[in-house]
This record gives structure tokens, C-alpha cells and sequence, in this order.
């Protein structure tokens, strides 16, 4: 579980989230919305303890991610938006060396629940962008984290290949914690059960998505746009 309360992030005299609260539970996949600046990624290092919160109080599985980082991020699966990969390793010699660092042998299983069973000798820098993601994903799949935390995992792909992670995130949903920022609404529409909408370091909309195909997008433009 996540819980924030009354958290705020200044900046010097930027204020990059503004008290926030929610709480996040086991078996949400919440897409967590907004234009470009908003808030998400501030929100996101907060949870990791990259950061710390001027204001407010977080807690991660009854934890402080500041003052337990460690302890915080061997509970969290993290991609971020620009996926740190080492090219010139092969897939099996990355992942064997990630399963290293967080002393977990897990990462043979993990191969095969992202489809990576076929790439698994291939040097990472001749894959496609959406293999790589792949290799991210299983990466931060290693040690079975409870709580995922995925910052736009499916920018820049092809079609065919957004619908494929987007069909993990939803199989590994059903018993994760996770927070999956996008900027493609109807990819969230697709995938997520809740949506957190954030503007200016607020929050403006957290609850259902809307059941009508198209929905979120209008509740997008609503909220942020006044449309």
C-alpha cells in the first residue's frame, strides 16, 4: 500500500506538488494522468525516496521511503521513462546481474511471463525499442515486488507493441500495486481501473475511469481544460 498525506515538493519557488493525498492498494492499476509538468514524475521519485517531501507525510508498506529507501525499494519494481539498459550485454547476462544486486534468482521465471524467451542470448542494443522495454519491465519484475511503478513504459512503441505491454500490465496487475503514468489516454482507458488526474502539482480527479469507450479522454480535457 501507498499512502500519501498532505505531501508537497517545493523547488526553490516551485511548488512541482501541491498537497497531494491517496492512498494506493494491492490489485489497483491506477493511471496516473496529466499534461507535461504536472506533477507525475515528482510524485513518482517521492514514492522511491529519490526525493524528499518539503511538506506531508508518505508511507510505503508502513514505511518512510526517505528514512527506509533501502528497505522501500527492494519492495518496489521501478521503470522510468528513460529505461537505463547496458547495450552491450545480452539479455540473460542483464537480468542475471540485476537478479544479483537484489539477491533474488527469480529472473528465469520473469523471462518467460514477458516473452522474452526468445531474445534471451540477444545483445540488448540490436532490439526493437519494445523488446527493450520488455527487458526493463522484467527487470523491475525481479524479486516479485508488490508495487510496480511504471513511468510511460510504452512511449515511443508501435502499435503491436503497446498492445503487448499493455496485456502484461494488466496479467500483472491482478496481484500488484501499480502506478502507470501515460500520456496516451486511450492506452490508460485500456488498462488502468482507477485514474488519478494531477494539474500544477494538484490533484483534480481521483476515482473510476469512465465505463463509456472515449470517456477518459473527455474527463481529461474537463478537468484540465475546462472543456
Amino acid at each position: 500500500m501507498i499512502r500519501f498525506n498532505s505531501v508537497s515538493k517545493r523547488f526553490g519557488n516551485v511548488l512541482a506538488v501541491n498537497r497531494v493525498s491517496f492512498t494506493a492498494k494491492k490489485g489497483e492499476i491506477i493511471g496516473f494522468l496529466g499534461p507535461n509538468g504536472a506533477g507525475k514524475t515528482t510524485t513518482m521519485r517521492l514514492i522511491l525516496g529519490i526525493l524528499s517531501p518539503t511538506e506531508g507525510e508518505i508511507n510505503v508498506e508502513g514505511l518512510s521511503p526517505t528514512e527506509s529507501r533501502i528497505s522501500v525499494v527492494k519492495r518496489i519494481g521501478y521503470l522510468p521513462e528513460n529505461n537505463p539498459l547496458y547495450k552491450n550485454m545480452s539479455v540473460s547476462e542483464y537480468l542475471k546481474f540485476i537478479a544479483d544486486v537484489k539477491k533474488d534468482n527469480n529472473w528465469k521465471e520473469v523471462v518467460e511471463s514477458v516473452g522474452l524467451n526468445e531474445k534471451i542470448n540477444t545483445q540488448i542494443g540490436k532490439l526493437s525499442r519494445g523488446y527493450k522495454q520488455r527487458v526493463g519491465l522484467a527487470a523491475a519484475l525481479i524479486s516479485n515486488p508488490q508495487i510496480l511503478i511504471l513511468d510511460e513504459p510504452t512511449s515511443g512503441l508501435d502499435p503491436l507493441e503497446q498492445d503487448k505491454i499493455k496485456s502484461l500490465i494488466k496479467k500483472i496487475g491482478k496481484n500488484k500495486t501499480i502506478i502507470f503514468s501515460t500520456h496516451i489516454l486511450s492506452e490508460a482507458e485500456d488498462v488502468v481501473n482507477r485514474v488519478i488526474i494531477i494539474n500544477e502539482g494538484k490533484i483534480m480527479y481521483d476515482g473510476s475511469k469512465p465505463k463509456r469507450k472515449g470517456g477518459l479522454d473527455k474527463l481529461f480535457r474537463k478537468v484540465i481544460k475546462g472543456e
